[in-house]
């Protein structure tokens, strides 16, 4: 019985097939992180924690020139872990005008305590670019505040 080497594919034409592809999405045209002059977001200084760990976080924002779906986001921590929870995202209007936004989720696995935190928040747009939805941030925002039990 003779065995035969079954061929392997070369690594090296695997490598530079991940390495463009890569490139590609790192050139791929997406916003920065910092708001333009009429663009912001604001956290409320608290928020709120249910007795079923339910947390509500708020605040204002203000955007302008979407062409896609805009969310605002919002996450909460302890303000000495870097763990952060991802609480809801609510629909934005990009009108230049001040609008409220609020935000609730159930943490999970870990609950989060009433007491001190660190809430991010984000206005994020998903805009269209050759037929895939890129993210476009319009603002972001990052603050301490009391979470107080409801």
């Amino acid at each position: 019985m003779s065995f035969r080497p079954v061929p392997r594919p070369a690594l090296r034409p695997v490598l530079t097939a991940a390495a463009g592809a890569a490139l590609l999405l790192l050139a791929a045209p997406t916003g920065t992180a910092t708001a333009g002059p009429s663009e912001s977001v604001t956290i409320d200084p608290v928020g709120r924690v249910a007795a079923d760990g339910t947390v509500t976080l708020s605040g204002t924002y203000r955007c302008t020139g979407d062409s896609g779906p805009v969310f605002v986001s919002s996450s909460v921590g302890r303000k000495s872990s870097t763990t952060r929870h991802g609480i809801g995202g609510t629909r934005a209007v990009c009108d230049g005008a001040e609008h409220r936004w609020v935000n609730t989720g159930k943490p999970a696995p870990d609950p989060v305590e009433p007491g001190a935190a660190r809430v991010e928040a984000t206005v994020m747009e998903l805009r269209p670019a050759g037929g895939l939805p890129l993210p476009y941030f319009h603002a972001a925002a990052e603050q301490d505040v009391t979470l107080t039990a409801s």
